[in-house]
């Protein structure tokens, strides 16, 4: 059988798309459908019955036996319900295959199942899940069978939003809105619609399945809550962009063949900068399928590492000592006709209405810096952030050489009169061609950098959802639109008040553009001199979501209500106390049950050896094991007191519990706790892994009781 792949012939195979909705539907139904998926309009509900039937038809002939309303709740992966398509037999016994139109707009979770932040009390159990046709139906084969899912949002009976998918909608709307105004401001009358679009990169880690099996804490939290570095890291730099092993290579090879079936454009793989770790980025699509591909990214991730004997680890801190995992979010803005409105052409100081969009981003984000740090807030990404391999916790803006050079002018003078142009590489080698260099190299301390034509907003963690982030930016990038176009639409000398709103814009909010070393303390100062926050850690930037200027800014843009608001914070608050809480006790459990032991043996086991060979020799020197096992007996006893530390306030902290009464007691109360676990739970993890860390290297390999740091990256 050939190895060959023909992509073209598999691409989307197992999607729902244009192709087969033109094959399959009337029409005069096809028309309807694409008027609301290419132009917003509202869905028509006379065709949902024909759409659900093509649909079945479609999804049967590939081997469907089930459909599944997928769907993206808060608990930052994804859910779903299996019902199969067949219906009430008939006299004969004979089942046909069914599937309406109101099955298909409509499914009815559990919402009290799901986090909600006191939205749903227990008793308040019905929730809606409602079709989004904007991100087309797929296929997924695997050992249940093939199951057809829908992508869709998720609400409560009362109305408000139980997911990450409808915020993003209509943020989306929100955004659509605003920047067709900056459009027609400069004449355009074509353009329909504003499409934010995004490609997340998605790093992650391999590690052998049979290790990965030997570690609890892997298991229960996703990452290391011990281990002692090996002789070698990263240090080398000799993994980063390196040969692909035969085993890794195997692995994304049936990744990328997955993906291209269900349509996802994966497109660049390579080793990432640390030992067993590595990364795959999708072309760029519109932001709502962009955050569904995602979510099947990581899904298959998971499920075909299974194939090979591998666990994908997308933890953003698995190995402490190692470069943690992110997810770049490259983030544009394009109208239905193909313009980019972060494109700056040739010469960006005489693209006026570059400047307008640029400006206006500066403004959001300087603004609305706090939200938008929020917005790449969990639990593993306070243990990256900052830490010399990822963007540090301080929101900044870097533009670039060309672009800084363009704001100085219009800063100094008033005017900007030209742009820098990029150079010729010379390689000084007569065989290599010469080529033009880029205007301005790149940053990777940044946070949020201009590349080229995009954002790309670096500090969203490996194993969060880019749908937060999406939110946040469509929501404050539509006021900076909208407060714009408020300005410029009453104005009687357009050309002089575009003009004016940049310069202004650009002077107010100049202090959030930053091209220098973001890791250096020294720009930790230099940020505080400027005014931006620093929010340290997940618990420190979790208020940022309920300030009455976010309430303002997400209700001015229905977006998000206040509850939804603070329901949101009230589950961050939970979530970080939750995950805290199982690697507490799963450090608990592996110190108490493995490695004191361990180092038990170890020791009685080095005890009676230094007997034997004073009593078979007593003028031997056996000053070596004697100091061996003093300095192993005082780390055992410094972890024991550690451990015991460590339980008393991970019992302390999770005893914080009241019953339910006020949303706002429910509220106090899930923060008070996630700081308890911040303040006091976090350090005593910290303690006790120190001595267990440092035993690691005195005890008999053979005696210790979970595969090491070295075993895991690798040995893959």
């Amino acid at each position: 059988m050939s190895d060959l792949v023909n992509v073209a012939e598999m691409f989307g195979q197992n999607v729902f798309n244009d192709a087969v909705m033109r094959e399959r539907l009337p029409k005069s139904v096809y028309k309807k459908l694409k008027q609301t998926i290419e132009d917003g309009k509202e869905l028509d509900p006379s065709i949902a019955d024909v759409v659900a039937h093509a649909m079945k038809d479609w999804a049967i002939d590939h081997g469907a036996t089930h459909y599944t309303h997928w769907f993206q709740p808060l608990t930052g992966v994804t859910a779903e319900k299996h019902d199969s398509f067949i219906s009430v037999p008939n006299a004969e016994g004979k089942v046909r295959m069914d599937f309406s139109g109101k099955e298909l707009i409509k499914g009815e979770p559990d919402a009290s199942s799901f986090p909600s932040g006191g939205l749903r009390s227990t008793f308040e159990a019905r929730g809606y899940t409602t079709w989004d046709c904007t991100s087309p139906a797929f296929l997924r084969k695997d050992a249940i069978g093939v199951t057809l899912c829908i992508p869709t949002a998720f609400c409560s009976y009362t109305g408000e939003s139980l997911d990450k998918k409808t915020p993003l909608l209509r943020s989306m709307q929100a955004i659509d809105k605003q920047a067709l105004r900056i459009l027609r401001l400069f004449g355009n009358t074509t353009s329909k619609r504003v499409i934010p679009s995004v490609g997340p990169e998605q790093e992650y880690f391999l590690v052998d399945k049979e290790k990965y099996l030997q570690r609890k804490d892997l298991i229960y939290a996703g990452r290391t809550l011990f281990g002692a570095m090996p002789p070698k890291g990263q240090e080398m730099d000799d993994h980063y962009f390196g040969a692909i092993r035969e085993r890794i290579a195997a692995y994304m090879k049936e990744v990328n063949e997955e993906l291209w079936k269900l349509g996802v454009t994966a497109k660049t793989q390579h080793n990432e900068a640390a030992p067993a770790q590595h990364e795959l980025a999708p072309i760029y699509a519109q932001v709502n399928v962009a955050v569904d591909h995602n979510q099947m990214i990581m899904e298959t991730l998971k499920k075909v590492a299974g194939h090979h004997g591998l666990t994908c680890l997308l933890h953003e801190k698995p190995f402490k000592g190692v470069n943690g995992s992110g997810k770049h979010n490259n983030w544009s803005l394009t109208s239905d006709d193909g313009i980019n409105m972060l494109n700056p052409g040739d010469t960006p100081h005489e693209n006026i209405q570059f400047l307008l969009v640029l400006a206006c981003i500066l403004k959001a984000v300087d603004v609305h810096a706090d939200l938008l740090r929020e917005s790449a807030s969990d639990v593993g990404n306070d243990l990256r952030l900052g830490a010399a391999e990822a963007p540090p916790a301080i929101i900044s803006v870097f533009l670039g050489e060309q672009l800084e050079d363009v704001v100085k002018q219009l800063c100094d003078t008033g005017e900007a009169t030209y742009s820098k142009k990029g150079e010729k590489m010379d390689t000084r080698v007569r065989v290599l061609p010469d080529f033009d260099k880029d205007v301005a190299d790149r940053n990777r301390t940044s946070p949020f950098a201009f590349t080229g034509n995009k954002f790309e907003f670096r500090m969203v963690g490996s194993s969060d959802s880019v749908s937060s982030p999406n939110i946040v930016l469509n929501t404050i990038v539509a006021e900076a639109f909208k407060e714009a176009a408020d300005e410029l639409e009453k104005a009687e000398d357009f050309g002089m008040a575009v003009h004016d709103i940049i310069k202004k814009l650009f002077a107010e909010h100049k202090r959030i553009i930053f091209s220098g070393n973001g890791y250096s303390e020294e720009w930790v100062e230099e940020a505080e001199r400027r005014g931006l926050p620093n929010y340290r850690s997940m618990v420190d930037a979790i208020p940022a979501l309920t300030t009455e200027k976010a309430v303002k800014l997400f209700e001015k843009f229905k977006v998000f209500d206040r509850a939804e608001l603070e329901s949101r914070a009230e589950v961050e608050y939970e979530g970080y106390s939750k995950a805290i809480n199982i690697e507490a006790r799963t450090m608990i459990d592996m110190a108490g049950k493995q490695i004191i032991p361990a180092v038990i043996r170890y020791t009685t086991e080095l005890a009676g050896s230094l007997g034997a060979v004073k009593q078979a020799c007593p003028m031997a020197d056996v000053s070596v094991q004697s100091e061996l096992l003093c300095e192993t007996s005082a780390l055992l006893a410094q972890m024991k007191q550690a451990l015991k530390k460590l339980q008393e306030v991970t019992e302390e902290a999770a005893a914080m519990k009241q019953e339910e009464r006020d949303k706002e007691a429910a509220y106090r109360l899930a923060q008070a706790q996630a700081h308890r676990y911040h303040d006091e739970v976090v350090p005593a993890m910290e303690a006790l892994r120190e001595p267990a860390d440092k035993l690691e290297m005195l005890v008999d390999k053979e005696l210790w009781p979970f595969p090491s740091y070295g075993d895991l990256i690798f040995e893959v």
